[in-house]
């Protein structure tokens, strides 16, 4: 299985939670041939049937028996294959894609989405004509939906109808009368099979009864609209007219030859008033903080920055730690109440988003913190004048900003899964770090004495010609001047909070339980963080894509889920002092903008209550007893948990411990150790922990 896996990989490289298809060109194979259908459309729930459309595109090839000889470049050499001459076979005109000038011209959604991908839509809103399994049933129809490894169970990567489903349909129950205006398809996303709908119909209905299509102005017939070429790029077509309804439906008209017809799909909508106050209004998405509620660009990002700064400016200050391949500076909003200068005793921690660019709702969450922070100071709100005085709170909206402005070109429904996510030279940071499990590890089975914290860095990752990304060395750099204490880097595409090791421990695992030393801790901040957003805690929900973590308290040990070597958790815990964290913040990586209220709603109280973990356990001064002068680089160890901590230039620490009675010890060069018992209780703390130690003789001569 694994061999075949490895194989797949080298075409099918691994996208955030799923795996997308190859498609046909890049494996050698001829581009598939589609199926074709009866031209009249179905007639659902004893509906009339409609009359059958004519098309005016071109039609899909099909293969036949002539030969043709095809040049391929392969490692310098040419290499003569036979492949079968792709020649065109008429397909009924109602099975034809219509091309209109607005399909020709570049088209913006006019209305925001539905709901099918954010899951504001509900499993009870689908029905289809038949569907091949439970796990292919029209539920599954979300653009974007990731499946498992394993085809055919509860968690597939499309709605597909039976193969001899001769008039399948995919329909959606907005609830209440709307307008839509558009619609966004993709194929089937999964590594075993590629299947997409190449044409399909539409159909409105206010009662599930009568139906009524969208009409080809040229001649009166039911539009034919074209669909996907692949399985992953989302593909807008806007209605030829917006059309009020309550009921949408679907209608593939052709799809790959030995195939099935598999769409995944949102639907554009804007709300309509009910004159006759018939249904009720659906919940409105909000937020009544004032603050700016859309995405983004670089420059759009630094003039809000700039503007928190100028309202702010006692408690604020931007900086930037490096620049992108591109160019673009990777801007940071440092919040304190002594901006710039690192205060004795008071910790430094930080939020990052953006490592993949296309996961845009962490940049805009970090945006809208700033603001919220500056406006609350100014309000003289209690709660964020604490936050700001006791700690340095150090937000990098975009690590990776050359990705986040291709995913901002396309827009939030158009991105698709994957694009956008790498940098500029198509590396993924999230692997990108060293890793320094491995040297750790290996030591350990060898015997090998060697410190458990602050791995250097492997020669290799020094080299010239190491594959580093320069987003990748800023964000190291930055950790290396500053003493963090605590951090969380804010991801898209799923609901849940991961922690590390994200990387397993036995060598080739795909996934394996592998805790730090430090595994109370952990957890314990991974479930302040999902306790405490509104989504993870909303027991009704389903399920992003393939796996249910809310049977864990919507938090998993990152190995566990999947292994990630690099990571950059597992860096900062190994090479810093910094315990950080993952939050998978939402099912959509790149929300439409009409939805950011409501997410900031969702992940305000998480954002807050996590920067207070930081008081939680024991901190200090390790000072010289003759000079009383801090003493930089002492270790701080704990008895029995395996992971030590230093102290920063002047001696001041932090350790995050749970509640109970903790032996600690403080060391440094030239000094005898010194052990205190050190006792940490649900109260909030930081409990202090002061060590003042002596010179040892020789250090005294």
């Amino acid at each position: 299985m694994w061999g075949l896996l490895l194989a797949l990989a080298a075409f099918v490289p691994a996208v955030g939670l799923g795996l997308g298809a190859p498609s046909a060109t890049v494996l050698g194979l001829a581009p598939p041939a589609t199926t074709e259908v009866p031209g009249s459309t179905p007639a659902p729930r004893n509906s009339p049937a409609q009359p059958p459309a004519k098309g005016n595109g071109e039609p899909p090839r099909r293969t036949s028996g002539e030969q043709v000889r095809i040049r391929v470049i392969k490692k310098k050499k040419v290499i003569v294959k036979k492949r079968k001459k792709l020649t065109r076979l008429s397909l009924p005109e109602a099975a034809r894609p219509t091309r209109t000038p607005e399909h020709l011209e570049k088209q913006e959604p006019g209305c925001p989405p539905l709901g099918l991908e954010s899951l504001r839509v509900s499993d009870s809103q689908f029905e289809a004509s038949s569907r091949q399994s439970f796990g292919l049933g029209p539920h599954r129809g979300r653009l974007n939906i990731q499946s498992g490894l394993e085809d055919g169970d509860q968690y597939d990567g499309a709605w597909c109808a039976e193969q001899q489903d001769t008039e399948p349909w995919f329909q959606v129950d907005a609830k209440n009368p709307v307008r839509f205006s558009g619609i966004i398809t993709q194929g089937r996303n999964s590594i075993w099979r590629y299947d997409w709908v190449t044409s399909y119909k539409v159909q409105f209905s206010n009662d599930s009864w009568t139906w009524w299509g969208s009409r080809n102005h040229s001649s009166g017939m039911d539009a034919v609209f074209p669909a996907n070429s692949d399985s992953e790029t989302p593909v807008l077509n806007l209605l030829l007219e917006p059309q009020v309804a309550r009921f949408i439906r679907l209608l593939p008209q052709s799809w790959l030859k030995e195939g099935s017809p598999c769409l995944r799909a949102e639907i554009l909508a804007c709300p309509v008033s009910d004159p006759n106050d018939l249904h009720p209004e659906a919940h409105a998405l909000g937020s009544s903080d004032p603050l700016e509620f859309r995405h983004h660009d670089y420059k759009a990002m630094r003039k809000l920055m700039k503007q928190v700064n100028e309202q702010c400016p006692n408690v604020t200050r931007i900086y930037s730690i490096g620049k992108s391949h591109q160019g673009l500076k990777l801007y940071v909003m440092e919040m304190s109440d002594q901006p710039g200068e690192h205060e004795l005793g008071e910790p430094e921690v930080r939020y990052v988003a953006g490592m993949h660019g296309n996961e845009a709702l962490g940049r805009e969450l970090l945006l809208l913190l700033m603001q919220f922070l500056c406006h609350e100071y100014l309000q003289g709100n209690p709660r964020v004048t604490r936050l700001l005085t006791e700690m340095r709170i150090h937000l990098l909206p975009s690590m990776n900003p050359d990705g986040y402005e291709i995913a901002y070109r396309k827009g939030s429904e158009l991105a698709g899964w994957a694009e956008g996510r790498w940098t500029y030279q198509g590396i993924d940071l999230n692997h990108n770090f060293a890793d320094l499990n491995t040297p750790l590890w290996d030591a350990e089975d060898y015997g090998l004495v060697i410190p458990n914290h602050h791995v250097p860095l492997p020669t290799y990752y020094t080299l010239p010609n190491a594959t580093v990304a320069p987003e990748t060395w800023a964000v190291i750099e930055w950790m290396k001047r500053l003493p963090f204490v605590l951090s969380a880097n804010l991801h898209g595409g799923e609901l849940v909070v991961t922690y590390p090791f994200d990387m397993t421990r036995t060598p080739w695992a795909s996934r394996e339980l592998t805790p730090t030393p430090d595994d109370g801790v952990f957890r314990w901040l991974s479930t302040v963080y999902a306790g405490t957003n509104r989504a993870m805690q909303n027991t009704d929900r389903r399920p992003c894509h393939n796996q249910d973590f809310s049977l864990h308290g919507n938090i998993i040990n990152g190995a566990d889920w999947h292994t990630v070597p690099g990571s950059m958790n597992d860096f900062s815990y190994m090479h810093t002092n910094c315990f950080e964290i993952t939050v998978e913040l939402s099912c959509d990586k790149f929300p439409h903008e009409k939805e950011l209220p409501q997410e900031w709603e969702n992940n305000k109280e998480a954002l807050l209550t996590y920067l207070e973990q930081v008081r939680m356990g024991i901190a200090g001064v390790v000072r010289d007893k003759d000079t009383e002068r801090g003493i930089a680089d002492a270790v701080i160890a704990v008895d029995g948990i395996n992971h030590d901590v230093t102290t920063a230039r002047d001696g001041d620490y932090w350790r995050l411990l749970t509640p109970g009675d903790y032996m600690v010890t403080a060391s440094a060069e030239g000094y005898h150790s010194a052990t205190r018992n050190c006792r940490v209780t649900f109260e909030e703390g930081p409990v202090p922990c002061n060590f003042l130690l002596t010179k040892t003789t020789k250090q005294r001569l």
